[in-house]
């Protein structure tokens, strides 16, 4: 998947399909997408280097002041449409197994517990009994939410007439007081409800890949990256190497999804002590990582989009205090083979005749 993300000093946000580029948001003018080939730099990490997380306290942020039925919405359909994903997968992943056994003729009904098959068709069961449950939860949570918000709007509208009206009499003013009351309750209520739906959305899991700039990464250069998503930060710093390598001082990091909130990356190449070039500060919309399988995104740091960001993003439906006993396998066992190919390749000096089609 290509991510093609804008300068953060524009304003638009744009609605992103998993098969064309990753748009940021804040742009105020319209340039065509661009679907580019997956770039996949080769990334070494310092010893002990481990995933990192962004909070070791309770991951739920306080509710907030104001809610946002309509990016709500955005939401909740992109992440109804990435559970729906990831049963399918794994549905998909238990008949394979199914398959299997009644060809080694193996009657399912004697499948003896101890037997890898047996647990492993059992693991995927519950797992899928867990996601169904996740995916009901959070469609009675967002069904309350749109309760209160057809209540909350029926408040505004009394507001609004009581308010227009003749608030002379002590009958106008107790029912404009009472639906101001009811205005104030429902707000808080959708307040409510939007922090413990954000609470549901998991865990992307954001692995470094690497800079793709082509001719513009030399060797000797150094850059950090800062990625900043609501109030949880990463920055990390790597150089580029002779034979075109690179080295990192982290190799990934654990964001909690948010619903109004977008992940923001900023570039800076580190020329020395005094002298840092802001390379690009871009910010981008995250709804569309809510995939069944992990994607390995690219984003444009620049205008031109000479300088990329590869990132591999895994997103796990349940989050580190709500894991399912027994962990998915199906994401590790479609996508290990590909890992193993990608992370042997190194950037390429220059583009490749495909690749400098989208340059001319």
């Amino acid at each position: 998947m290509s991510l093609s993300v804008r300068p953060q000093r524009r304003v638009l946000v744009s609605k992103i399909n998993r098969s064309q580029s990753f748009a940021g948001v804040n742009s105020s003018v319209e340039r065509p997408f661009r679907n580019l080939s997956s770039f996949t730099p080769t990334v070494s990490r310092k010893a002990g280097s481990r995933v990192s997380r962004m909070f070791s306290m309770s991951h739920k942020s306080p509710p907030p002041k104001v809610p946002q039925p309509n990016r709500l919405d955005e939401v909740y359909e992109a992440l109804k449409k990435g559970l729906t994903a990831y049963l399918e997968v794994h549905q998909l992943e238990l008949e394979k197994l199914s398959t299997q056994i009644r060809e080694s003729k193996r009657n399912s009904r004697l499948v003896s517990v101890t037997d890898p098959w047996g647990r492993q068709v059992k693991s995927i069961e519950r797992f899928l009994r867990r996601l169904e449950f996740h995916a009901s939860k959070i469609d009675e949570l967002y069904e309350a939410y749109c309760i209160q918000r057809r209540l909350r709007d029926g408040a505004h509208n009394m507001v609004k007439a009581y308010s227009t009206g003749s608030p002379g009499s002590r009958e106008a003013r107790e029912s404009l007081a009472e639906a101001s009351k009811g205005y104030k309750e429902y707000t808080e209520n959708m307040c409510l409800l939007e922090s413990e739906l954000e609470s549901q959305l998991g865990e992307f899991h954001i692995r470094m890949k690497g800079l793709a700039g082509f001719a513009r990464l030399c060797a000797g250069d150094q850059y950090e990256i800062f990625m900043k998503y609501g109030r949880q930060r990463w920055k990390l710093r790597g150089r580029i190497e002779v034979n075109s390598k690179q080295v990192w001082d982290s190799e990934e990091m654990v964001f909690l999804p948010l619903i109004t909130e977008f992940l923001s990356i900023k570039v800076t190449e580190l020329k020395s002590l005094a002298n840092h070039v802001v390379v690009g500060n871009v910010s981008c919309e995250t709804k569309d990582l809510f995939a069944a399988l992990p994607q390995v995104v690219a984003v444009d740091i620049n205008d031109l989009g000479t300088i990329k960001l590869s990132l591999e993003v895994t997103w796990n439906p349940f989050d580190k205090d709500d894991q399912p006993s027994a962990a998915s396998t199906v994401n590790k066992a479609s996508t290990v083979n590909k890992r193993f190919s990608t992370y042997n390749q190194s950037p390429p000096d220059t583009p490749s005749l495909r690749e400098q089609a989208f340059y001319v």
